[in-house]
């Protein structure tokens, strides 16, 4: 089976990922479940076939073959657009497929708090955008980069690797970098990008301590940051940003963080109660007064309490009651709600009064 019948059977069944690899058909992930197309299985020729036609030019064909894996972008015309990762594993070639939709899709219709779009109308500051891999943060980095692009005249430079939605110049003038092509690296691009007039920098990981204090200094001197952590929550993203620096420089750069940060938006994908794909789960905290001064004060554990209480005035929401909320709407199950609480004794609570509620009013 060629590579674009694959493309295009994934794309017929909403797939959102395409995992690659001898002995076995392709495999798709759809509604967050490996699920087998119903196809011959992958050869070892087939699959080489596979890494030659992905890695087109010679310079990627370097980089596979002295770093044993590849980072790129790959687009078939009227088929779509897919972010790849080719792979060495048990001497054989496997390859795995994020499928990125063509049309970048809002903040609502991605299911995102209304806090979210609101944050990228910030002027400056430090916006975080975390959760583990697969969770959906680079599209939700495309919306608010695409919200902003819609409303504003700005410059938008995105670093990227490698590049995954590709914005076309509406409002704003967007330059998009990606590493390997159009520059060397993060911190190179980051420092470069604030010599290039930006009212916005989306950098797509902070992978190192240089690139996390380049991006606190940019964010410090009047632009705004957009960028992503691995990281489950804001407490813990405030405390992986802070420790990625030297213990004598962590009292300084704690005051800056409070200073610059104006949101984290941590997120997950959880399976839909009709079983019809993934809706996210979102925690968002606000740059509030209240929130920085916690920071300033090293009381980063007591964070949480401090985002449930800026429900209502900012917007902001916990895992627990973002849960509380989908549970609530029937758009997850109890149990799959369960799994994900910070708190499951409050949450049982919670949704044991949510339940009398519910019967009361009948």
């Amino acid at each position: 089976m060629e590579l674009t019948e694959i493309l295009q059977a994934a794309i017929a069944q909403n797939a959102s990922d395409i995992v690659l690899k001898d002995a076995m058909p392709p495999m798709f992930r759809i509604g967050g479940d490996l699920t087998p197309l119903d196809a011959p299985v992958m050869t070892v020729a087939m699959m080489r076939e596979v890494a030659n036609e992905i890695l087109r030019d010679d310079a990627k064909r370097m980089r596979f073959a002295t770093e044993r894996h590849a980072d790129l972008a790959f687009e078939l015309p009227d088929v779509g657009r897919f972010r790849i990762n080719v792979f060495h594993q048990r001497g054989k070639v496997g390859v795995v497929l994020r499928v990125i939709p063509i049309r970048i899709r809002s903040v609502a219709e991605l299911n995102l708090p209304v806090v979210v779009e609101k944050l990228a109308n910030e002027r400056n500051g430090l916006i975080l955008v975390t959760g583990p891999t697969g969770c959906g943060k680079s599209t939700t980095l495309a919306a608010m980069i695409d919200a902003i692009n819609r409303q504003h005249a700005r410059h938008i430079i995105t670093i990227e690797d490698p590049i995954e939605y590709l914005h076309d110049d509406i409002r704003s003038v967007v330059s998009q970098r990606e590493i390997g092509e159009d520059v060397q690296d993060f911190p190179s691009a980051l420092r470069s990008a604030l010599r290039q007039n930006p009212d916005l920098v989306m950098v797509g990981e902070m992978r190192d301590l240089d690139t996390i204090e380049t991006a606190i200094t940019a964010a410090e001197t009047g632009h705004l940051v957009l960028s992503t952590l691995h990281t489950l929550d804001a407490p813990e993203t405030i405390s992986r940003v802070i420790n990625a620096f030297p213990e004598s420089k962590r009292d300084q750069i704690q005051l800056t963080l409070a200073t610059v940060v104006r949101g984290v938006v941590s997120q997950r994908l959880l399976a839909r109660t009709d079983g019809s794909g993934v809706v996210p789960a979102v925690e968002v905290m606000v740059g509030s007064a209240r929130v920085r001064e916690y920071i300033e004060k090293q009381r980063i554990r007591d964070l949480p309490g401090v985002i449930a209480q800026g429900q209502t005035s900012y917007g902001m929401q916990t895992f627990d009651q973002s849960l509380t909320t989908l549970f609530q709407a029937g758009k997850i199950t109890y149990d799959e709600a369960l799994a994900h609480c910070r708190n499951p004794a409050d949450f049982e609570l919670q949704a044991r009064g949510l339940a009398a509620a519910s019967g009361s009013a009948h």
